[in-house]
């Protein structure tokens, strides 16, 4: 079959590498060779998929179904498995091949068209945090995981350069971010980039999480990104933002966190996504989150 890349892939590692994409231009042809080395059996890639990895449905030489999942090294990849093994299917997927392959993981199948977003909002976001809480777990002694303190390190000094414009909401986030690591550093595995669309239904049990970018810190900030979920919704309602301080207060409550911290790691990473949204030219999704963190 024809490994064709799905658009939104291709037009997310444009907004990465926009000079030009090496991996995505080789992809068909390392998707053949994960395939055959395998002896697997190609059903179809997942549409729309990810941002930044091509999702293929496969099926193993004894017929069980799976998950072919390849991704460019920026992914991190191996930060990924790593996670995965550690978690040993505890509340996320299960890795059937735990040597892989670079950029290559072979998982389970869960249903891929069925995420925790489907239910009701109330519902979801119940699903996903007791999803979430499975994840927490203390990181390997050895491990080699980035810390809170390092990806946001990073993603501030990005944040600095942005216009005049947000300058009071990047200066609120920036010095939210140096007052929540002014604290001793909670050590816990975290998913990194968790939200209801990454949570899907599985027959081991019923929800499991995917798709993990893990990092090593407290859990107020793996929480953070779920509390702003289906933005759009919020924005287009009167009360979104009463509904986003009792989302806040509900969440923290539900998981035992600092009502506080989990504000203020909402505020910070709902302004770098802002940033970085109208940075690589997607100032819908800048504007919907940069109203959204006003509210907080």
């Amino acid at each position: 079959m024809a490994f064709e890349p799905p658009q939104r892939l291709v037009r997310a590692l444009g907004e990465t590498a926009p000079s030009g994409d090496e991996w995505l231009e080789k992809l068909p042809e390392v998707a053949q060779q994960a395939v055959d080395l395998r002896e697997l059996t190609a059903e179809r890639v997942q549409v729309p998929g990810g941002r930044s990895s091509l999702v293929v449905l496969v099926r193993r030489a004894d017929g069980t179904p799976a998950v072919l999942k390849l991704a460019p090294r920026r992914a991190r990849p191996e930060s990924e498995r790593a996670a995965l093994a550690h978690w040993g299917g505890r509340g996320a997927v299960q890795l059937v091949d735990a040597a892989g392959g670079e950029g290559v993981l072979l998982l389970e199948r869960l249903h891929p068209d069925v995420s925790v977003r489907s239910l009701p909002e109330a519902k979801a976001l119940l699903e996903a945090a007791g999803a979430l809480r499975r994840l927490w777990v203390e990181p390997p002694a050895d491990h080699v995981f980035e810390t809170v303190s390092e990806r946001t390190g990073r993603q501030a000094a990005a944040m600095r350069g942005a216009s005049a414009e947000v300058a009071p909401l990047v200066n609120a986030a920036l010095e939210a971010r140096e007052e929540l690591l002014a604290a001793p550093p909670e050590v816990r595995l975290l998913h990194g980039t968790f939200r209801q669309s990454k949570v899907l239904a599985g027959d081991r049990v019923p929800w499991l999480a995917v798709g993990p970018d893990p990092v090593v810190g407290e859990c107020a900030f793996d929480l953070a990104r779920l509390v702003r979920d289906r933005v759009e919704d919020l924005i287009a309602t009167p009360s979104g933002a009463s509904t986003t301080r009792r989302r806040v207060k509900r969440l923290a409550e539900s998981l035992d966190v600092d009502q506080e911290r989990l504000r203020g790691w909402t505020l910070f990473r709902a302004v770098e996504s802002g940033v970085r949204a109208l940075r690589v030219g997607r100032p819908r999704d800048a504007e919907l989150l940069l109203e959204f963190a006003g509210w907080l």
